[in-house]
């Protein structure tokens, strides 16, 4: 445990909220949610209390866009969308203590209060502005449904937030010839009044917060002092649109909370919403106001600004006390086949068809080695191939089933007998080699550093082969019995380590493996403290079975064909 970690007496994940307009593919699943579950999945194991959050983002203008184009409600398709989200999840093994909805009762009600305290403080301002407007419609527009030609590239298509084309982001008024999206039809400016939360009243704090943390990821740290550079403006936590939570106060009708305001407050409702599943609805407080608490949100950098600086400004203005994040560990880009994924054409790999051909402990594994934890990184299917096959197959299965199924041929299944006491160097040696692994690997995970945790337990995969090579029980099984069966010894207690240090990356796997070695404490509850025993000779072992298949090229080779196709039709 690092002195970070000493100071909390519990833990608080939180995974950014989904956007639940679409499906979940390998770049939101690169960005926060493996990380997440997988830092999760190790504090369960080490015993710690931990609670992992997150739920659907279920407001603002894509959702609306989205049901228009498929003539359903916005209500209709985040709840279609949520069941599939939520199923991913489940299929791939990450394990939120509650998933919810920004949608439901709850969250309107707790972002609803946390609005008005604001507004009652008078932390908020209000302020008139210009806002394109639909006189058909008899409607304001929101930045997405206005688009016209780029003031930069001059390129036409471009959005009211963003030109895809040159990439830079705009403001509906910076268009030429901006018309409404979906019709077409031109549109007038039009005088809106709204509630700005003024984010320069806190730069000071949040200046002092963030220099108290110079352990983050240099990503964020730069981004937010980027930020401080140019100086927090004022932003709008209002505006006209139909979908969304209402604003609470009179004579607002037609306006709701801007969805960067309500969305982070997602994790509180959510949070809420476990408490009162749990038969204690103030529970949720030990976890947002208990300064013994440790708040960790897991994002992709394009959240940096609503995570580390915007709602830990929200927090700060509340009338109540609410602790602070003490990490945002946010990760970079994940590429797909050496191109940027794009959802609009299709070049993604989703992971609801993803689980229609594979299983899910390769793709966790294949995505832990391949973090994009401080710059983007490329997922290639040759790559995932090799992940699987060269390392979880012949490196740790091949382990595995080399020991457990000899001990299973030439010992009756159980465990031979041997002897801490009577180690010999070579047996010393291997030991000490993994333990320090598995040192060094806990001490990775505690810095959020999965991939050079995942280093660590692919060298301990290494050493155990060498040393089951070397010890060579295949050939003392028939000249010296004893030594067959100690250095047999030496390998379960080696087998025993490296499942609990892969445990949070391919749980699906471990949890069989466990059941295997006959371990008494479940994997997720503190099965640490069991991983650190010596499993004692006499002990009956589960048969085993091959834990990690080879993948079939073919099936490989389909995928790479699908995105190649993809590319090859791309307009020019």
């Amino acid at each position: 445990m690092t002195e970070t970690s000493a100071r909390f007496e519990r833990t608080l994940v939180t995974a950014a909220l989904p956007y639940a307009n679409g499906e979940i593919h390998l770049g939101h699943l690169a960005g926060a949610y493996l990380p997440a579950d997988i830092y999760a999945r190790y504090l369960r194991l080490r015993g710690r209390p931990v609670l992992f959050i997150c739920g659907t983002d279920e407001y603002g203008v894509p959702i609306t866009l989205a049901a228009e184009r498929q003539g359903v409600s916005p209500k209709e398709l985040v709840d279609r969308n949520y069941v599939s989200i939520r199923a991913s999840f489940a299929g791939l093994g990450i394990e939120f203590d509650n998933f919810s909805q920004t949608s439901r009762p709850i969250h309107a009600e707790t972002s609803q209060s946390f609005f008005r305290d604001l507004h009652a403080q008078g932390r908020l301002k209000q302020k008139t502005t210009q806002q394109f407007y639909s006189p058909s419609q008899q409607r304001f527009l929101a930045d997405r449904y206005i688009e016209g030609t780029c003031p930069h590239c001059e390129r036409d298509g471009a959005r009211g937030d963003q030109c895809e084309t040159c990439g830079r982001s705009l403001n509906p008024t910076d268009l030429i010839d901006p018309h409404d999206a979906l019709k077409g039809e031109p549109l007038e400016l039009r005088e809106t009044t709204h509630w700005f939360l003024p984010l320069g009243d806190w730069q000071p704090q949040l200046e002092s917060f963030i220099g108290a943390h110079p352990e983050w990821k240099e990503n964020v740290l730069q981004f937010c002092r980027a930020w401080f550079k140019d100086g927090l403006d004022d932003r709008a936590v209002t505006r006209d649109i139909d979908w969304g939570v209402p604003v609470p106060l009179p004579d607002h009708a037609g306006k709701v909370l801007y969805v960067w305001f309500d969305a982070p407050i997602g994790y509180i409702s959510s949070t809420r919403e476990w408490a009162i599943e749990q038969g204690d609805p103030e529970a949720w407080r030990v976890w947002w106001q208990d300064p013994t608490t440790r708040l960790v949100h897991f994002i992709g950098k394009d959240n940096v600004v609503f995570h580390a600086l915007m709602f830990p400004a929200m927090l700060l203005a509340h009338s109540e006390p609410f602790i602070l994040p003490d990490n945002v560990p946010a990760n970079e880009f994940l590429n797909l086949e050496g191109r940027k994924l794009s959802t609009s054409r299709g070049f993604a790999v989703w992971l609801p068809d993803y689980l229609a051909k594979f299983k899910p402990d390769p793709l966790r594994y294949a995505m832990a080695r391949n973090l994009p934890e401080t710059r983007d990184m490329n997922f290639t299917w040759e790559g995932f191939l090799a992940r699987n096959d060269n390392e979880l197959g012949n490196n740790f299965g091949n382990l595995f089933n080399r020991v457990l199924t000899f001990i299973h041929k030439y010992f009756d299944g159980a465990v031979p007998a041997w002897s801490p006491d009577e180690l010999q160097d070579a047996d010393r040696a291997v030991l000490a080699e993994v333990a320090a692994l598995r040192d060094r690997w806990a001490e990775h995970l505690e810095r959020f550093e999965i991939k050079a945790a995942m280093e660590c337990a692919f060298a301990a995969g290494q050493a155990g082969n060498r040393y089951f090579d070397e010890a060579a029980p295949f050939n003392t099984r028939k000249t010296d019995l004893a030594r067959c069966g100690q250095s047999l010894g030496v390998s379960v207690q080696i087998v025993r380590q490296l499942c609990a240090m892969l445990a949070p990356v391919v749980p699906f796997g471990m949890a069989r493996l466990w059941g295997w070695l006959g371990m008494e404490t479940p994997l997720f509850h503190g099965g640490w403290d069991e991983a650190l025993r010596d499993v004692p000779a006499g002990r009956p072992l589960g048969r085993p079975e091959i834990l990690f298949p080879r993948l079939d090229p073919e099936a490989i080779e389909a995928e790479v064909a699908r995105l190649q196709r993809l590319v090859e039709d791309r307009p020019a």
